[in-house]
Parts: structure tokens; sequence; C-alpha cells
């Protein structure tokens, strides 16, 4: 989320290069080298609640909304200002029932296990669901120094837990790495395949989204997924995130085989609220063709709306669009 987002006041706030609390079970476990073909719509390794339709309606997907939507709030940079404690019922106010959490906004909670169950019984108690975590910041999983890339693995396990306690099925992390394409690929394959490891013990995936560098290639970024190999790593395909050149349809449809979570990234809307920069009715026939059913994360950034008016918008335009896909 941040690689793509920060401007210059941003970066002064966050380092881009985005213990254990509970007795989960932090033995990392390995022997998970049997292939598995990639699951579609399947966003987690146990079983989820379903999201309660409208009467006489089953629609294909759900919705969730991504706290970067809020990041300005968040930062106090905007008013009124909004703590993370209160990201689940500001979205619970707008009649959206499923939260993705950035890492960022209580960064040194992780291992605070007081913290972590007011988070929990806070959404719990307003029936929202926490969907996954947003990892930055934590060190680079494809780092070519072997102690670095281990040290990053490592720095993200504690992220793990927290997202086990919470109830989320997933973690979002990077796949940044440095060298030639093809040593990019086998370094960050690596460390997502010893993080991957790790999370398979906490019934966890471990999503990887195009989110800048290489990682923004969608050959590149299925790549590494098919080199880790493991059926709780996938990706997060982002609607953004790809340099100006790139089809960003055609680099969505790559990455939705391995879709374990999916960004509904949004800028500006026009009279009849639609999204003026990208074709969500193409883009989500994509998602939908792909079989997956699981929850697309409202993630606005535009400037000319207020981030709350540009959440509603999306939230609308999603809607409608799961209007028309209701019952198929």
């Amino acid at each position: 989320m941040l690689g793509m987002k920060m401007n210059t006041n941003r970066v002064k706030m966050v380092n881009m290069e985005r213990r254990e609390f509970l007795a989960l079970g932090a033995t990392a476990v390995g022997g998970l080298c049997v292939k598995s073909p990639p699951v579609h719509g399947n966003p987690t390794i146990t079983k989820e609640k379903k999201e309660k339709d409208m009467p006489g309606k089953k629609f294909p997907f759900k919705i969730s909304l991504a706290q970067w939507s809020w990041h300005k709030r968040l930062f106090g940079q905007a008013e009124p200002k909004l703590d993370n404690l209160d990201f689940a019922k500001e979205a619970h106010a707008l009649g959206i029932n499923a939260v993705e959490y950035v890492n960022i906004f209580f960064m040194d909670k992780a291992n605070d296990t007081k913290y972590l169950a007011e988070m929990k019984k806070r959404a719990g108690d307003l029936g929202v669901k926490s969907v996954l975590i947003m990892c930055d910041d934590e060190g680079a999983l494809g780092d070519p120094e072997p102690r670095l890339r281990s040290q990053a693995v490592n720095n993200h396990h504690k992220w793990i837990r927290a997202a086990k306690y919470l109830g989320c099925h997933s973690i979002r992390v990077n796949a940044y790495s440095k060298g030639t394409d093809d040593e990019q690929q086998k370094l960050a394959a690596d460390g997502l395949r010893k993080l991957s490891e790790y999370a398979a013990g906490h019934d966890i995936n471990v999503i990887v989204e195009n989110h800048g560098g290489l990682s923004s290639d969608g050959r590149w970024l299925t790549g590494v997924i098919k080199k880790v190999d493991l059926p709780n790593c996938g990706t997060l395909p982002d609607f953004g995130n790809f340099p100006p050149e790139t089809d960003i349809y055609n680099a969505v449809e790559m990455l939705m085989p391995y879709a374990k979570s999916v960004s509904a990234k949004s800028y500006d809307f026009d009279d009849k609220g639609d999204e003026t920069k990208i074709d969500y009715y193409r883009m989500m026939k994509i998602v939908l063709d792909a079989g997956y059913k699981s929850y697309v994360g409202i993630e606005y950034e535009g400037e000319r709306l207020s981030e709350t008016d540009g959440i509603i918008a999306t939230k609308k335009l999603l809607e409608k669009i799961r209007e028309q896909y209701a019952n198929a």
C-alpha cells in the first residue's frame, strides 16, 4: 500500500522499505513442499462465516475496507483525526463490515496482547470481520544478504501471530529485492517460502501485492508465486500500482489465479458514479471470471473527494456491479 502512495510529507513519517505474545505455536513449520494448484476464490485455509446477503439474493463477492483509505485521518493530516482502535467502528458506520488493517497504524502493538484484545473486541462487538493485515517497513523478504533476508522473515512472524489472534485470513507482504530480474525472483521466493511455511502453522496466508518495483510486473510476480509453490502463498491484485505503460487489465488477469484478496483502488468518479481511471465493470468481470468469490477491499486514493466521500463512492460502485451479478 505505502510504496505507491507516499507523497513527500508522508515519506518523512514512514520509512518505505515498507517476543511472542501468545502461545499460538511459534515453531516454524517445515516440509510443505507438496505442489498444490492455485486456489481460486478461497482466501483462507480455514472456513469463514459467509457474509449475510440480502433476503433472496446471493452476491458473488464481499466488500471490505482497506485502512489506507483513511490514511490522512490516521496520520492526523485531515479532520476528524482517526485512531486505529476506532477504525472498525468508522467502517461499520458506513455499512462496511469487514476491514483490512495496515501495520504502520499500530506498529508497536503487534506483541501487545491488551491492545490487540481491544481491537478484537471493538470489531467483534460490531460484527466487523478482520480480514488481513498489510505489512510494511519490516525489511525486504528478497534481500540479497542472507542474514537480512532471514531477519525480514523473522520480523513478519509477529504480524502472522497478530493476524491469527484478530481472526484474519492473511498478511499482505512486499516482494522487494535487488539484482537482475531472475535473481530477485529467486531471492523473493526464498524469503516468501520461509515465511509461508511459518504462517501455515497458524493457518494464515502470505499474499503479495503488486506494490512497486518488479512486483508490479504481473509475469514476474506470478513467477515468484510459482517458485514458492505453497498453497498458503498467493497474490493480492491491486487495480492500481502499475507503471503507466502497463495494460492493467491484462496484469490483473495474470495475478487472479493466485488471488486470496483483491484491492479495489479508486481515484475519482464521474457524475454517473463510475471510476474515471479504471473500468470497474471490465476489471470486476476479470475478478469474477477467475472464480474469485471473497473480499474486494475498497482503497480510495483520490484527492478531489474527501477520504470518506471517496470510500462511499467506491462502495456504491462495487455494490452496483455486485447487484448485476446477484444470483448469477
